[in-house]
Order: C-alpha cells, then sequence, then structure tokens
C-alpha cells in the first residue's frame, strides 16, 4: 500500500475525503492518512506523497524540513509556487505570457487595473477607459470569506459606494452569455464542466439601473448571490432577473474544444507548477472564438468535478509509479558507478 498524506481544513476534509475516494483509493493499493496539525509533521508518516491545502508560514516550514529530512517524499504542489494564486494581480499575469497552440481560439483576461491607497477611483476607471459594469473584488485571496467578497459595479455612484479596502482590482464584465467553464486540473488529468454564471448586461440594463442603486454583492463570480440586505441598492427584482432562464443558457451552451482547454491546462500547469487547480474561463459573447481566463484557484472543490474519486486516485497512481521509476533509476544508476569503481579496482 502507498501512503498518501493529506492536511486540509476540517471543511474540505468533510467535502474531499468521501467513503467513496477512500474505497476506490484501497482498491488500487492507495492509503489516504490524515495527518495532525497538533503533532511535528516530521514525527509522523512515513509517506510517499502529501497533499496540502494551508497558508501559515509555520506548514510551510515543516514541509522544507521534511524535504530535507526525506527527499522521497513527494510534496504536492510546493507553497512558493501556491503563494502566486494568494494574489490576484499575479494569479493572471501568467496567462498573458503563455505561448500555446490555440487554433482558431484565443484567450487572454479582461482589462483590468488594481487601484491603490491614494487613488481616486472614479479618475483611474476613466484614465484606464474601463467601462461600466465593473468587478471589483480584494487583490488578496487567502481563503477567507472575505477574499471571496466580490462587487457588480453599475455606475459611478456605486463605485463611490464601494466598501472593499484598497488596493482592490477592478476588472471589465464581459459578457459571456451567462455560463462559465471550470475547468479542473489534476497532474496530466483535465476535466471541464458548464456551470450557470452572470447573464450579458445590455446597454439597455445598465442604463436602467438606478443611481442609487449602483452595484450587487456575490460572493464568487460564478454564481450571483442575493445578499441585498448587505448590500446598499441591490434589489432583488434585479437579481430575480439576472439569474432568469440561466438554467437553459447553461444547458444549451457549447463546451470550448477540448483540444484547446487541454493546451491551456497545461500551458498554466508548466507556467505555475502546479497540479492540483482549476481556472474558470468565460467565451466572449461578441466572438465565439475569443476566450478569458477571469480567476484560478489553488485546490478547489473537487467533489463539484465529475468522477472526482477515479480521477485523483489515477492520479495517485502516477506520482507513485514516477516516484518508483525514479528511485529505481537512480538504483541502476548507483548499480553502474559500483560496478565501474570495482573494474578501476581490479584494473589497478
Amino acid at each position: 500500500m502507498y501512503r498518501i498524506g493529506y492536511s486540509l481544513s476540517p471543511k474540505e476534509v468533510h467535502s474531499f475525503i468521501q467513503n467513496s475516494l477512500l474505497d476506490h483509493a484501497k482498491q488500487r493499493g492507495i492509503n489516504l492518512i490524515e495527518i495532525d496539525p497538533t503533532k511535528p509533521l516530521t514525527q509522523q508518516g512515513p509517506f510517499d506523497c502529501i497533499i496540502h491545502k494551508h497558508y501559515d508560514s509555520d506548514w510551510n516550514n515543516q514541509l522544507y524540513q521534511l524535504s530535507l529530512d526525506h527527499p522521497n517524499v513527494v510534496v504536492i504542489d510546493p507553497p512558493q509556487a501556491i503563494e502566486h494564486l494568494h494574489n490576484r494581480v499575479s494569479m493572471l499575469d501568467v496567462v498573458t505570457s503563455l505561448k500555446i497552440p490555440q487554433g482558431n481560439q484565443t484567450f487572454g483576461v479582461p482589462k483590468q487595473r488594481v487601484l491603490d491607497e491614494s487613488e481616486n477611483l472614479m479618475d483611474s476607471i476613466e484614465e484606464l477607459g474601463l467601462k461600466f459594469p465593473l468587478i471589483a473584488k480584494p487583490i488578496s485571496v487567502d481563503g477567507s470569506a472575505k477574499s471571496h467578497e466580490m462587487f457588480l459595479v453599475f455606475n459611478e455612484n456605486g463605485l463611490k459606494k464601494l466598501k472593499l479596502k484598497k488596493p482592490i482590482m477592478m476588472q471589465e464584465f464581459v459578457n459571456h452569455g451567462g455560463v462559465i467553464f471550470k475547468v479542473y486540473v489534476v497532474g496530466d488529468h483535465v476535466k471541464c464542466v458548464k456551470r450557470s454564471s452572470l447573464p450579458d448586461i445590455c446597454e439597455e440594463t445598465l442604463n436602467s439601473v438606478a443611481e442609487h442603486e449602483g452595484f450587487l454583492l456575490f460572493s464568487k463570480i460564478s454564481n450571483l448571490i442575493a445578499k441585498n440586505d448587505e448590500a446598499e441598492g441591490g434589489s432583488s427584482d434585479e437579481v430575480e432577473g439576472y439569474c432568469c432562464g440561466v438554467e437553459k443558457l447553461v444547458e444549451k451552451a457549447e463546451m470550448p474544444p477540448l483540444e484547446f482547454v487541454m493546451e491551456l491546462a497545461k500551458g498554466l500547469r508548466e507556467a505555475m507548477g502546479l497540479k492540483l487547480f482549476n481556472f474558470d474561463l468565460i467565451r466572449d459573447s461578441r466572438d465565439g472564438n475569443r476566450y478569458f481566463v477571469i480567476d484560478i484557484n489553488y485546490f478547489p472543490g473537487y467533489v463539484n468535478m465529475p468522477e472526482y474519486e477515479s480521477v485523483f486516485v489515477d492520479f495517485f497512481c502516477d506520482v507513485v509509479q514516477e516516484k518508483r521509476k525514479k528511485n529505481s533509476d537512480g538504483e541502476v544508476e548507483l548499480d553502474v558507478k559500483k560496478n565501474h569503481h570495482e573494474e578501476e579496482e581490479l584494473c589497478e
């Protein structure tokens, strides 16, 4: 049995470590073992591989020490690589630098800008030529509810009333047909699913929003949540209007070309040095071949990915087989060196 250690938050353990996953893993010779956060990591194990999702420096230091003491333990993923996804600027910078085969498809990120403490919101928007509606979101992604608190801003009044603490990311909202594509990456394994998102906002709708309303609050870009008691000016009629008919839009939406999705996932995986993540992809309503990456998340809610159990068990098998191969190659190399040394001694 190969031993895969996991260290996740209680919420993630509850959702991810299902009996179906444990049973499927055991059938393939994989034993999933929970790491005790109250004990030093070096006193636990042994592990063939560790998966994790933590944000504190103490955990990172423990992983570093484990790598020194037990270099054969595969750590997925390196903390320094994960940290790039804790900032919404560095998170999407990698997308613009990708060079991948695209066919008829093009990709990028929506026009966006970070507003610092000293900047006036409206002046910066006009200077950059950004157009309403805009999405306002915190720069930091630390796993807290606050870091996922985002606003859809309709007009200048809504911009003035924002309660987000600067610096904040202002990103143009791109009409995308009310459908978002969530691409899950687990090593070389890639799954793309479609989910409901914000419906297109036409000029008429934008102009009909009353000046005193201004913005709506939603916890995640892909799922509008009616929190009108928390967000000044957001009316329930607007929310119902946006959500109306979304299920039909999702049902009718065509999936992005598989080859394009696979190449994009591979490019991101190699550029970021990460194996466990997902990214949100939208298709521009004005151009069916134009796509935008709007978010990248480390170790997302994989339970929402179809057949996540078999995908992960295949991934774990890939990891241990690659480890076995490296160990075997190392042993062969040592044997070659040993034989060569013995031959030299005989010659002498």
